[in-house]
């Protein structure tokens, strides 16, 4: 009888088994502040007239210009045909931007940066009480900065149970 027990209980034992289980905690804090930026575009000189009625003793035109000084103006003759008569006339003259060819920067800044004539200038954050803390216990925490700034805390918790 004991045989038979020892031979029935063999198949009553419980099979082995292996678990893992994963546990996983991240905590992070992500502070900016925005940067100054300046972005410039050169023009380019162009000049235009028009009319009725108008006569042209000289035309006006840009002369000269290259690649290290805009172009001049020469100035234009006109009259008007017929006196006494309805008349238009319209002139328009816009001198290119001056290339600069250096400039120096000190510490990652240009102190006096070129501005040619389309440019846009965007300010720098405003650190201000920009602050986050990690704690071991608890959440993360960001307290609010100036203008231009931003604060990110994020917590993830991860619990993986494989068979």
């Amino acid at each position: 009888m004991k045989r038979l027990f020892l031979a029935f209980s063999l198949f009553l034992t419980m099979p082995a088994s292996a678990a893992e289980i994963t546990s996983r905690i991240t905590d992070s804090v992500q502070l900016g502040v925005q940067g100054t930026a300046i972005q410039t575009q050169r023009i380019g000189s162009s000049y235009s007239v028009n009319g009725s009625n108008i006569g042209v003793a000289t035309l006006g035109s840009l002369t000269g210009g290259s690649a290290t000084a805009p172009a001049t103006v020469s100035a234009g003759s006109y009259s008007i045909n017929t006196d006494g008569q309805a008349f238009s006339f319209s002139e328009s003259i816009t001198i290119g931007d001056t290339p600069v060819t250096t400039q120096t920067a000190a510490s990652g800044t240009i102190a006096t940066p070129t501005l040619y004539g389309n440019s846009t200038t965007q300010l720098g954050g405003d650190k201000g009480t920009l602050a986050g803390t990690l704690s071991g216990t608890g959440v993360p925490t960001v307290t609010a900065g100036g203008a231009g700034t931003t604060a990110t805390a994020q917590r993830t918790i991860e619990l993986s149970v494989f068979k």
